[in-house]
């Protein structure tokens, strides 16, 4: 490996570090926002993303020059890629957090449902540590932990499932049933976030086997 290369790929990791601590900040801020209906910190997050984008935007430019400028091959070459992917899902994860802390702002004054509240900050929290684990794997190189982000990511469905039964049994209970719909839209976000860490812990695989494989079957079908 050249100098130059290695150099490289050194700036793109780091920035890929600061990334994705960035996101767990908006992860972490996001739920805070909408579970104290804080309209100051959505704003903040909201602002946060800026910073996101900035990186996002540095690490392609960064990909692009060092392809255009080396030949890296063989693990090498599968490292650079796989932080190209890993930027787009940790950029992805940003912008959901971004909409949670718009629907905050839109709730702010609305009155909630205390079982879907209570599903929201657990899976908040599962969302936090499966991006945190997914991170991780990758840059450990560890494919056994991002094996088992899909074991992570069950709960996330299961709840998101829920939290749609609940809003449903809810119907249009006077006062409560503005901040249950978008209660929805929030449950979707975060059930989003725990497939990007999931498609994070493929790209780990791939960057250390050199053989690309999804670990869910979308042949499956939906369940009730």
């Amino acid at each position: 490996m050249s100098i130059w290369l290695q150099e490289g790929m050194t700036d793109l990791a780091r920035l890929l570090e600061e990334e994705a601590q960035l996101v767990a900040t908006a992860i972490r801020d996001a739920a805070a926002a909408f579970a104290e209906r804080d309209v100051a910190e959505a704003e903040a997050v909201i602002a946060l993303d800026d910073e996101v984008d900035s990186r996002y935007l540095r690490i392609e430019e960064g990909v692009q020059e060092l392809l255009a400028r080396q030949t890296p091959v063989a693990i090498d070459l599968r490292r650079i890629l796989a932080m190209l992917h890993v930027n787009l899902h940790l950029e992805r994860i940003a912008d959901y957090c971004v909409t949670i802390a718009k629907l905050a702002r839109l709730t702010a004054g609305l009155p909630v449902d205390p079982q879907l509240e209570e599903a929201f900050e657990a899976m908040a929290a599962r969302a936090a540590e499966i991006v945190a684990v997914a991170v991780a794997s990758f840059f450990g190189g560890d494919v056994e932990a991002a094996r088992r982000l899909v074991e992570l990511d069950e709960p996330i469905d299961a709840a998101n499932r829920a939290v749609v039964e609940r809003v449903l049994a809810l119907g249009l209970e006077r006062g409560r049933h503005e901040w249950a719909l978008r209660m929805i839209l929030v449950s979707r976000c975060l059930e989003r976030i725990g497939d990007h860490a999931v498609d994070i812990g493929e790209q780990t695989a791939f960057m250390v086997t050199g053989a690309f494989h999804e670990f869910t079957d979308a042949s499956h079908p939906l369940e009730a």
